[in-house]
């Protein structure tokens, strides 16, 4: 069995455009694909943080270092320029690479540059509740 998880993500990227014209997908730079590992014709979710709106589509390269994220074809009804959004990608992975399996998450800046790739190596697999600080104080409230 195969169980589909979060390959890379691109956070807190600022929607460039909204082609209507455009026969379809996302338009991602260049430089950002390459550091998130996504390739292009690669399938994406695109979560819009400002109306809630949720797509799937596929990535096409726009030029490196120029900041564009644009929506294109009939998914640009679902964003305008100005929107913050998080574009991820997927990966199915078999039980035995699931336990090593980190994704890359690259955090994004303004106009669309990259400010970090979130090294998830060091990072715990599994949730633990009991040392979450928000568990903690709602325990000893």
């Amino acid at each position: 069995m195969k169980r589909s998880l979060l390959f890379a993500k691109l956070h807190n990227c600022t929607l460039t455009g909204a082609n209507l014209e455009y026969m379809g997908s996302v338009s991602i730079d260049r430089a950002l694909l390459d550091a998130a590992g996504i390739v292009p014709y690669e399938q994406v979710q695109i979560v819009n943080i400002a109306n809630g709106s949720r797509l799937m589509t596929y990535a096409i390269e726009a030029p490196e270092q120029s900041g564009i994220i644009e929506l294109n074809g009939a998914a640009a009804r679902l964003g305008a320029p100005g929107d913050r959004v998080i574009i991820m990608a997927y990966a199915e992975l078999d039980a035995s690479e699931i336990e090593s399996h980190r994704p890359t998450v690259v955090m994004v800046g303004q106009g669309n540059t990259i400010t970090e790739v979130v090294d998830y190596q060091n990072l715990p697999t599994r949730f633990d509740r009991a040392s979450s600080p928000e568990v903690r104080a709602e325990v000893t409230a």
